[in-house]
């Protein structure tokens, strides 16, 4: 489902709705376009020529989620499908890594590389992907904390189920602590999301019990770590390890920030930042939550209050090509052409444009979380600009 964003103006008769929805000009898309191109021919002359995939390393481990995430942002291209020989390459190197369980990965990080794995399969929808598909979706069912479940192969230290008013319920993890965190949750949702799976199910509305925990408003998150906070944006975690669980001290990679309460004085709480704002903000959408609602309100609020393609807000340059991938998916997935007085699709085209090296790929922010890879950064980039395009 597409968000269609209401502005509300004052008329005669009360309070009416008007809906944006301005096309993206011939000029913008005709440059996004071009940016796309280079990309692309980038990323075909960078793949692996042996094995068909990205950032391959023969000697291992490797990685199969970043050749799903250059998978799915050419897929997201009108121009090619999977007959593409370089398309149909990559999904036979994903396919490489699949498991008896269902799960795909090179013995490491299970949930990360199968749930977007299993997006890159969603959008192929081949004779030769369906199979595969089905098991991944199957899979990733096994590794989300609830009343009946432990977190599975990704927990091994915590191997009991949890109830609703766990600090894990409803997310996922990955790791040697098993411990679930939103950047999981996320890639989860967006592997449900493209695979079909209906709003509906129960995976959905146990994610949205751990979504509420890590966003930043204390008229909708009942832990401690957000008394008094009225951010409205998310954080990553609900405790940064399995040994705080009593505790709940919550965690974001962001560190804190002051924030002034209503009657003027000062807290310290855990600071909201763009990346897990935009990725819980899409997660809502996903769950089908109604425009009006609450957490979709206040994550909007937080968005229109810290927009800024300069930095991941919050983050600097630390994770900002991630940061660009979740932004472009969450507000294409609301259906605004606006953040306030900013149009998000020009902005993005722009940044990307001046962003990309003479190669096609982008030029390096910052080394943490993989983004010293071009492969993965590009395909991020990329990821980004067909959803601005779009």
């Amino acid at each position: 489902m597409k968000f269609i964003v209401l502005s509300l103006v004052m008329s005669l008769g009360g309070w009416v709705q008007q809906v944006s929805a301005a096309p993206l000009d011939a000029q913008t898309k005709e440059r996004g376009r071009a940016v796309v191109d280079r990309a692309v021919e980038y990323l075909r002359e960078s793949q692996d020529p042996k094995s068909g995939g990205w950032s391959h390393n023969p000697d291992g481990p490797n990685f199969p989620a970043v050749t799903g995430l250059v998978i799915n942002g050419m897929l997201l291209d009108p121009r090619i499908d999977p007959s593409d020989e370089t398309v149909r390459r990559g999904l036979e190197y994903i396919l490489s890594y699949a498991k008896d369980d269902g799960s795909i990965h090179d013995n490491m990080l299970p949930t990360y590389n199968t749930a977007i794995c299993v997006s890159a399969l969603s959008h192929a929808r081949t004779y030769d992907t369906d199979s595969a598909l089905a098991s991944g979706v199957a899979f990733l069912r096994t590794i989300q904390y609830h009343g009946r479940n432990t977190g599975g192969i990704e927990a091994p230290d915590f191997n009991e189920p949890v109830s609703e008013d766990h600090p894990y319920y409803g997310g996922v993890g990955y790791g040697k602590h098993g411990r679930p965190d939103l950047s999981n949750l996320s890639f989860f949702l967006q592997a449900m999301h493209d695979a079909g799976v209906s709003s509906d199910d129960p995976a959905y509305q146990r994610a949205l019990v751990f979504l509420r925990r890590v966003q930043m408003d204390d008229e909708i998150n009942e832990m401690p770590y957000a008394d008094a906070s009225n951010q409205g944006g998310y954080i990553y975690a609900t405790v940064p390890n399995a040994e705080s669980i009593d505790s709940i001290p919550g965690q974001s990679q962001a560190g804190e920030m002051i924030e002034t309460t209503p009657d003027g004085g000062s807290i310290t709480r855990l600071r909201a930042y763009g990346s897990m704002t935009y990725s819980g903000f899409k997660s809502l959408i996903f769950a089908d939550l109604a425009p009006d609602d609450p957490r979709i309100t206040a994550a909007w609020r937080w968005i229109e209050s810290n927009y800024s393609l300069e930095e991941n807000p919050g983050m600097g340059d630390q994770g900002y090509y991630y940061f660009l991938c979740a932004m472009g998916r969450a507000l294409d997935a609301y259906g605004s052409d606006t953040v306030g007085e900013h149009d998000w699709r020009v902005d993005l085209v722009d940044t990307l444009e001046e962003l990309q090296l003479e190669d096609g790929s982008f030029a390096i922010k910052h080394e943490r979380w993989m983004e010293s890879s071009p492969e993965l950064i590009t395909a991020y980039a990329l990821i980004a600009l067909q959803h601005a395009l779009n």
